[in-house]
């Protein structure tokens, strides 16, 4: 371990190689892993927010899950999909409800959303999951659909991307081999390898943005934070690109769960430890912070290096149309998508619902390669704010709407860009104003 004080130099000059936005070796990600000076830690969680700050500037990018289905053929003991969970109320949406759920959030001004689906092969697979997202392009206003799904063989992953998956996410939940075969006993995810192998496959099939993640409190975190990385930096070496966000999910209380005991649970402090590493290991990952947490921690997790959160989130089938039916997990933070964006802008951030690198061509080695030039930020900021404009004009209101001209006005101030002509744009009705 390292001991207070005596390697603070060594310490420092890690920040430094982050604040030069270079990947970490995994020495280095071991020693900040393995930190306790408290002093050295305020260190590094400033400099966590500066690196964030040099790569994306102040936009914290804003989006919501859609859950298809609960009905699952896995057994996994900390879910609420479980297929042991007798208690368990199932439920997969029908192609017209998902597109139902999708108007109200595209209604409410999302335009990102990432779509959850359980490990049911006849109910929840490939074919199923092609016409949800063609009808949800088709129908609604939703610009961009990432996806959180079973593992796929390659075939399946290119049919995916073919219909215009933005991100695909799939996390290993832990890299403790003994831990995962005791947590994931029956059904498809029992296999290990199957499930490390993924993101291969999916990059094989063509997808360039991957997202990745454990599920923290199933082991020691120190361990999964560094395998994670590790994981990363093999992709990275591969590939040249490694994963396109970063979650920290945490255990929470499930109904149906079978965790009684969690013998490696994640304190508040450990998790924003988590997020710095992260930051700093990989600065150009997003880093996302589900609604799993509650509304204060998320608040000081912004200001420690994530960079993307969901709001307003509902965690079942049907969850945003009515009551829905049985969650994977408990929900931290209740507040809305514009109670959220009104407390990240009183926190001196500026809430993002942009799509535009989607279809600007900026993903995988480009994207990383402009993040670490220092390039991406202004790309970020500049369409944060326009779609901040659009937002204000089609759905907030009282507070918010101050809020938002307010920053607005400013940000014309400071801009030598145009903003004020693409304003007039979108006050006369046009959208999906980008750069």
């Amino acid at each position: 371990m390292i001991q207070k004080n005596c390697d603070s130099p060594r310490v420092k000059d890690i920040l430094a190689k982050s604040l030069d936005l270079q990947v970490l070796n995994l020495a280095e990600v071991s020693a900040l892993l393995s930190l306790e000076d408290r002093d050295l830690w305020a260190e590094v969680f400033d400099a966590a927010r500066r690196v964030k700050e040099k790569v994306y500037g102040k936009r914290i990018v804003l989006f919501a899950p859609l859950y298809l289905s609960n009905e699952c053929t896995n057994d996994c003991l900390y879910c609420g999909f479980r297929s042991g969970n007798r208690d368990a109320r199932r439920k997969t949406l029908t192609v017209h409800e998902a597109v139902e759920e999708a108007n109200l959030l595209s209604n409410r001004g999302y335009k990102r959303l990432l779509l959850v689906a359980s490990e049911h092969p006849q109910l929840a697979g490939i074919s199923y999951i092609e016409q949800v997202v063609h009808a949800i392009y088709k129908e609604t206003d939703i610009r961009i659909l990432h996806a959180n799904t079973a593992p796929m063989s390659v075939d399946d992953f290119r049919r995916l991307k073919e219909c215009r998956i933005g991100v695909y996410q799939c996390f290993q939940e832990t890299y403790h081999i003994p831990t995962y075969r005791s947590m994931h006993s029956k059904g498809t995810k029992a296999d290990y390898a199957w499930r490390l192998n993924v993101m291969d496959r999916a990059v094989e099939a063509g997808f360039e943005d991957v997202g990745m993640g454990v599920l923290l409190g199933l082991y020691d975190w120190r361990w999964e934070a560094g395998a994670l990385i590790a994981h990363s930096r093999r992709l990275m070496s591969k590939y040249g690109f490694g994963p396109h966000t970063l979650s920290v999910p945490r255990l929470q209380p499930a109904q149906g769960s079978e965790m009684k005991d969690v013998h490696y649970r994640v304190s508040d402090e450990d998790l924003k430890k988590i997020v710095a590493i992260y930051r700093l290991a990989l600065p150009y990952v997003g880093v996302v912070v589900s609604t799993r947490e509650p509304a204060g921690l998320r608040d000081e997790l912004l200001v420690t290096g994530a960079s993307q959160i969901s709001a307003g989130s509902k965690t079942s089938p049907s969850g945003y149309m009515k009551d829905g039916d049985t969650e994977q997990f408990e929900i931290g933070d209740t507040r809305s998508l514009e109670e959220v964006i009104n407390r990240i802008v009183s926190l001196g951030l500026v809430p993002s619902l942009c799509t535009a690198c989607y279809r600007e061509g900026r993903s995988g080695e480009s994207f990383r390669h402009l993040a670490e030039q220092e390039t991406m930020k202004a790309f970020c900021q500049e369409n944060a704010i326009l779609s901040l404009k659009e937002y204000m004009e089609d759905c907030a209101s009282g507070e918010a709407k101050d809020m938002l001209k307010k920053l607005l006005n400013e940000e014309i101030e400071k801009s030598a860009n145009g903003l004020t002509e693409k304003f007039k744009l979108i006050e006369k009705g046009k959208r999906d104003v980008h750069i």
